[in-house]
């Protein structure tokens, strides 16, 4: 038995069960580390292997007594690099911010260390987060554990890198424009974007406006991703937009019948979206499985001018990093550190109006009542959760699909964007490999609040599918 191929739940089972220890885990994920981690650099940060086995010493100390924590007791975890956490410096990938050490935890990351979940360092991201690449000027990039010279997807890379590499068991993420979903497909794992409010965020300066970007679970299966959501969810007063509950609707079981489900294919948006060769034909073919295991699948149609949705995304998103960064920026000092792609965001997002804002909401608005829509011919949606496979690792960004040139840093990722502007619960999951061996993924969208229906479906079409348990051939 490999421990670092169990998955979260087994090694949990596992150390419950004393079959092995909680030093015995902490022993093999960092030796893991050691070796693998150096090639693909998912993992930053690292604490100190002395600090870290002595705590695990320590929980398998309590459970001797009888004292087990949560379901995470003793389990290795690294944190995204964007959530703040007070004993492991918080660099969101940016110079400024290399040795900064918040003074509390996020609500997430007390949930994890509450559920008894050990933390060995963060998960590498890009520079605040921004673009689904995961390369910084800090720690520089994260490799794809599938191809060592193909980037891993962002901005959650490095815990999906983790999580395809073995170094992690279980990792969280979070999503703004793709960050669970783009990666998890890139890495053959699997990303979770909760509804917006499930998983509260902050404790934050400012607590009463988001809507767009949200905190989830990743994970090399459904049932792990499910438990670990349980842990990250339920309803927070420091947050008052998060939704009610306290997470334990993820903790059963998720069969469900999947038989005469009505899925509809979403594929190139009407021919909307490019997309490089091969990418489309591989997610529809992953439509089969679905069939297979009792569902229906046709075409499916927003019937909306997507150009102007497309814009719509870029003014909120403009309005929202602005809110964020604009006091970086208005730093000298601090913006000669930011990268090109934040000077851009703040820049654009001054020359807005409150006209700008306003059209962009309406356009929003009419996007969801179109949504809705299809939800009452479907119970399901689906797209592709990349335009473009993974891509060589030196480059900053695709600067265009199938001829089509990339007019923004981003516009290569807008196959995202829906399920963005609308807080919709998805799930990515692998749809297979490239001729060439890169992973792929979809995207299985489900109705307003609809979380645990689409943790449903993504099991079901996990067990009928192989593609899971394919490790990238790394040297070991």
């Amino acid at each position: 038995m490999n421990i670092t191929d169990l998955s979260a739940v087994s090694l949990s089972e596992g150390i419950r069960s004393r079959l092995f220890s909680c030093r015995e885990v902490m022993t093999a994920f960092l030796d893991r580390i050691e070796k693998i981690n150096p090639g693909i650099n998912a993992i930053v940060n690292i604490r100190e292997r002395e600090g870290l086995l002595a705590e695990a010493d320590e929980y398998d100390r309590e459970l001797v007594q009888g004292i087990c924590r949560g379901w995470l007791h003793g389990v290795p975890m690294a944190v995204k690099d964007l959530a703040a956490t007070r004993k492991i410096p918080t660099t969101l990938g940016s110079p400024i911010f290399r040795d900064f050490r918040p003074t509390e935890n996020s609500i997430m990351v007390d949930r994890l260390v509450e559920a008894g979940a050990i933390l060995i360092g963060k998960t590498n991201t890009p520079e605040f987060g921004l673009g689904s690449h995961t390369y910084n000027p800090v720690f520089g990039p994260t490799r794809n554990p599938y191809d060592p010279t193909k980037t891993a997807g962002g901005s959650s890379g490095g815990a999906a890198a983790a999580l395809a590499a073995r170094l992690i068991p279980v990792a969280d993420g979070s999503d703004m424009m793709g960050s669970l979903r783009n990666p998890a497909g890139y890495n053959n794992v699997i990303g979770f974007r909760p509804s917006y409010g499930r998983v509260p965020s902050g404790p934050a300066p400012e607590i009463f406006f988001d809507g767009m970007a949200t905190d989830g679970p990743m994970g090399r299966s459904v049932r792990d991703v499910a438990m670990l959501l349980s842990v990250q969810a339920g309803y927070d007063a420091r947050a008052p937009q998060s939704l009610d509950g306290d997470g334990s609707e993820f903790s059963g079981a998720l069969d469900a019948t999947v038989k005469g489900k009505r899925i509809g294919w979403l594929g190139d948006l009407d021919g909307h979206l490019p997309f490089e060769e091969g990418v489309l034909e591989l997610c529809h073919g992953a439509l089969s499985t679905f069939e297979t295991i009792g569902a229906t699948v046709e075409p499916a149609s927003t019937g909306l001018d997507l150009e102007s949705v497309w814009q719509a995304w870029v003014t909120l998103r403009h309005w929202r990093v602005a809110g964020r960064m604009g006091s970086l920026y208005d730093d000298p000092d601090k913006r000669k550190h930011l990268k090109p792609e934040a000077i851009w965001e703040v820049e654009s997002a001054k020359a807005l109006t409150l006209d700008d804002i306003q059209a962009a909401s309406t356009i929003r608005s009419a996007f969801h009542r179109a949504i809705l829509r299809l939800f009452e011919k479907h119970d399901f949606l689906i797209l592709p959760s990349a335009q473009v496979f993974p891509f060589d690792v030196n480059l900053d960004w695709p600067k265009e699909i199938a001829g089509r040139t990339m007019d923004t840093y981003h516009r290569w990722m807008e196959v995202v964007v829906p399920v963005s502007l609308l807080g919709l619960p998805t799930i990515a999951m692998p749809a297979g490999f490239s001729q060439s061996g890169l992973p792929m993924g979809i995207q299985i969208i489900g109705r307003p609040h609809a979380d645990l229906k689409v943790l449903e479906i993504a099991h079901a079409y996990e067990r009928a599918t192989h593609w899971l348990p394919q490790k990238p051939g790394l040297a070991e």
